[in-house]
């Protein structure tokens, strides 16, 4: 069989329908969340080459705030590190916005490390997870996507099957979060909220979209005491009469929850704020 010289993959957004912080263990804070891949995705495409150098170019939705050595260089460099391939040129078409909260430089790592495991026929899948788990909190989970209950410090995923598909109008504020600085500003607030993603997680199989109402985000407040847009998107999401709204990961994109794409058009043509606007579905 020839050897693929190209190979293009789809790297999946996430939304945090839950957030609970449950504690800090080695200077990490320890996470239980409800989370679920979505059809907003940038594109990967990798090509080899044999000189065993790699190459990342970024284009499109936020690349010209991508800086230095970026998690896509990173997972590229320490995938054929640890497999001792050939190197490849990479290009990863943006569509997902940088720091709201989506998994965007996660996704591009982890959708990096599928198109070098297709390019070059890797299928050590516990291997593959081990290198997305030094690269940041989400990428592990990106790997493979879908709904899934988050714990540790991301790196446990438990995956969820059979679980209903939600319909979401995405509100995406034009600044966003620095991800340590929300958590930093969580420690500093001090506050508390009692844990969620259990309850969520036992209605939303039989709920579907009702079970909305369980949804929360313990970073919320520290997300929207750093960026100001935050909490007047959250507000103007709630009077879309979705299910429910929420702010996911630790900002500044939010959500509100539809049981029907109809649904969530109509929101959309209703909303008359100043965040760029989505429709997306779970996947």
């Amino acid at each position: 069989m020839a050897k693929m010289e190209t190979v293009s993959v789809s790297a999946y957004a996430k939304v945090n329908f839950t957030l609970d912080i449950l504690g800090v263990r080695d200077g990490y804070h320890l996470l239980d969340s409800l989370v679920c891949t979505v059809d907003l995705c940038d594109g990967v495409t990798a090509r080899r080459r044999p000189d065993g150098h790699v190459g990342v170019l970024m284009r499109g939705e936020g690349a010209g705030q991508i800086s230095g050595r970026s998690n896509a260089l990173r997972a590229a460099e320490a995938f054929c590190a640890a497999f001792g391939t050939g190197g490849a040129e990479i290009v990863i078409d943006r569509r997902i916005p940088v720091g709201a909260g989506l998994g965007s430089s996660s996704a591009d790592a982890a959708g990096v490390l599928q198109a070098l495991a297709r390019l070059y026929s890797v299928t050590d899948t516990v291997r593959l997870k081990s290198i997305a788990d030094a690269l940041g909190s989400d990428t592990g989970y990106l790997l493979t996507g879908g709904w899934a209950r988050i714990g540790g410090r991301g790196e446990c995923v438990e995956r969820i099957p059979g679980m209903p598909r939600l319909y979401l109008l995405l509100l995406c504020p034009a600044s966003g979060v620095a991800t340590a600085q929300c958590f930093a500003e969580y420690d500093r607030r001090g506050e508390r909220l009692s844990p969620c993603t259990q309850r969520a997680a036992e209605r939303l199989p039989g709920e579907g979209a009702g079970a909305a109402r369980f949804f929360a985000n313990a970073l919320t407040g520290a997300a929207c005491a750093l960026n100001g847009d935050i909490a007047g998107t959250l507000a103007q999401a709630r009077e879309l009469s979705p299910f429910g709204a929420g702010m996911t990961g630790s900002g500044s994109a939010c959500y509100a929850v539809f049981d029907s794409e109809e649904a969530c058009l109509r929101a959309r043509e209703r909303y008359a704020g100043n965040a760029a606007a989505v429709c997306v579905h779970t996947c």
